[in-house]
């Protein structure tokens, strides 16, 4: 059984936001962002929906958390976050100082990792966390999106 404090947990939070993406014909990615073992913002891409290159995944979460907590920096707060970060993202998780960045797939080509892009110094990243589930909505989507073209 999962527990709230596992990684898991909230990660299967953020599979829920990426299926409501897919569910749209947006790019399933989904997030959430968690403080003290409590959720505090949800969200997923909306890119085709808002007409905004901007509006991926983790850059609503960071919105939404922000409101929530009523400030700009997400001290003590985790996001957990389907695919890993892109360059985009990873420079707002910078400025924003989130403490935890989980992730579940790697992007090998887009990713904050392979572009070298820089996390806050105090900001610690996990990867790897239902990783398979995570990669399969993605393949899956993009498979069923050639296939329509």
């Amino acid at each position: 059984m999962i527990s709230k404090n596992d990684d898991a947990y909230f990660m299967k939070r953020a599979l829920q936001e990426a299926e409501a993406a897919y569910k749209k014909g947006e790019v399933p990615i989904g997030a959430v962002v968690v403080i003290d073992n409590q959720i505090i913002a949800r969200a997923h891409n909306l890119t085709e929906t808002l007409n905004d290159v901007t509006a991926h995944a983790e850059m609503q979460a960071i919105t939404a958390a922000s409101n929530f907590l009523g400030g700009k920096y997400l001290l003590g707060c985790t996001m957990y976050v389907t695919i890993e970060p892109c360059q985009m993202c990873a420079g707002a998780l910078f400025w924003s100082q989130i403490s935890k960045v989980v992730y579940g797939a790697r992007d090998e080509q887009r990713g904050c990792i392979a572009l070298k892009t820089k996390l806050h110094p105090k900001t610690k990243m996990k990867g790897g966390v239902l990783e398979e589930e995570a990669a399969t909505i993605l393949k899956q989507f993009f498979i069923e999106k050639r296939n329509l073209n």
